[in-house]
């Protein structure tokens, strides 16, 4: 669905990555880890079409993303979901109506989607939260209706930046789970993240590859992890 070829990325003063090659295929789940600094948001960035590879190609749904214009691309992006760190709401709305913006602005607001997302909440433990502010909300809750937001255009990729990084264990864990549950779905996953606790509790759950950016180039990572 999303496939890097040979791409490589540099922002003025050298390559932040380089010579990298991946396919993001149906059910497929993928670690990605390395230091701070190493490339791992540009290459989400470069999987979601905001950046355009230096060298190389990027393939979105069978089409190479130098060829889309920007109705093309914001098409492709339906299909991609972003789970982001440190997660931005619009606080004067409720966390449903938060959930439900890509509907809206997808021009997709009726009641079969309100009765979608009514079960979207349950499935991320906030059916008693859904009319609670953005402010009110805990870290936990807030990266939960992160990923609820990210799937309810039910999109084929699902890609998560340090999805972990604010929360605590346990939450850590319940959003390992949702993900494993989207994958056994056919989602293709992509986790960016230093949290190598979460990489070993997932060998249960996922059958995931870990990959690591090393040296601007992206590596099979060591079995040690």
């Amino acid at each position: 669905m999303i496939g890097l070829e040979n791409v490589s990325y540099g922002y003025g003063d050298g390559e932040l990555l380089s010579g990298i090659t991946l396919d993001l295929s149906p059910g497929s789940f993928h670690f990605l880890t390395g230091p701070s600094g190493s490339g791992k948001t540009t290459f989400l960035k470069l999987c979601y079409m905001e950046l355009v590879p230096t060298a190389g190609h990027v393939r979105a749904f069978g089409r190479d993303v130098r060829e889309m214009d920007r109705d093309d691309i914001a098409r492709a992006r339906r299909r991609i979901g972003i789970v982001h760190q440190d997660c931005q709401f619009l606080d004067h709305l409720s966390i449903a109506e938060n959930i439900a913006l890509p509907l809206a602005v997808g021009g997709r607001a009726g009641p079969d989607d309100a009765e979608n997302l009514d079960a979207l909440l349950g499935w991320v433990g906030l059916g008693n939260r859904a009319g609670a502010l953005p402010p009110e909300l805990s870290g936990g809750e807030r990266q939960r209706a992160a990923l609820a937001r990210a799937v309810i255009m039910s999109p084929d990729v699902i890609l998560a930046d340090e999805p972990t990084g604010n929360v605590d264990w346990e939450m850590s864990k319940r959003l390992l789970s949702l993900l494993a549950e989207l994958n056994r779905m056919g989602k293709a996953i992509l986790v960016a993240t230093h949290d190598l606790n979460l990489i070993r509790a997932a060998k249960t759950k996922v059958n995931a590859r870990v990959l690591r950016i090393s040296d601007r180039r992206l590596q099979l990572a060591g079995a040690d992890l």
